[in-house]
């Protein structure tokens, strides 16, 4: 199936939250006079010179949470990576796994051979599964057989200070597949929700116009646009 991915909240008016948080640092005035005196051209102004001037910590004030399906353990694994974030995700412990799916790798479907393979040995770990659980094994030990791309479910919440960190290294083409595809999505929501904040974002070829990867894939994204609609 494919990543279904949906904001369910965000900060209201994001980046006069950022601004405002920011300003207090150099203002004698208090956070709601100076929120009262940003207009939209001023705020813009102000957060393009955080970014540039690497003050950052503002950023951090404004919060986005999403929810999460059509994912592998193999992409959770790599997303729980990034610590300064909330997960709650689907128990295998609690929740029975019968009836569940395995994300199929596209390499995997393009290959008839490859995919019959996989299937089987799919099928025949979940079987084992229910075997197990009828046994009277139960679902927290059962579990242990079941694939790494079992499909799961979560819900997560970044600041966007972290968002743009994880942007930066999910969205590169050197990321795997799968949690640049949720990167990609996130974003969208991301950019729709707070425009101002996420008008630049992703890896250093989009935000900078160079690449700083050890080792370049060769081909970098030519704009933000670009990347996106991949």
């Amino acid at each position: 199936m494919p990543i279904e991915v949906e904001l369910i909240a965000s900060t209201p008016d994001a980046a006069k939250v950022v601004a405002a948080a920011a300003k207090i640092c150099y203002s004698p005035s208090g956070a709601m006079d100076i929120l009262e005196g940003l207009d939209e051209k001023k705020t813009v102004s102000f957060l393009k010179m955080l970014r540039e001037s690497g003050h950052l910590s503002p950023f951090e004030h404004v919060s986005f949470t999403f929810a999460i399906e059509g994912v592998s353990r193999v992409a959770t694994h790599q997303l729980v990576r990034h610590r300064l974030a909330s997960y709650s995700q689907q128990s295998q412990r609690y929740v029975g796994m019968s009836g569940q799916t395995c994300i199929v790798p596209p390499s995997v479907l393009e290959n008839k051979e490859a995919h019959a393979l996989f299937m089987k040995q799919t099928e025949d770990a979940w079987k084992c599964y229910e075997e197990l659980v009828s046994l009277g094994i139960s679902k927290e030990d059962a579990r242990f057989i079941l694939p790494h791309g079992t499909e799961t479910r979560l819900v997560m919440t970044m600041n966007a200070r972290e968002l743009h960190h994880f942007f930066s290294l999910r969205l590169c083409r050197r990321a795997q597949w799968e949690i640049r595809e949720l990167a990609r999505k996130m974003l969208i929501l991301a950019r729709d929700a707070a425009p101002d904040i996420f008008d630049v974002a992703g890896p250093s070829c989009v935000v900078e116009g160079v690449c700083k990867e050890a080792h370049p894939c060769g081909e970098p994204y030519v704009s933000m646009e670009k990347m996106l609609s991949e």
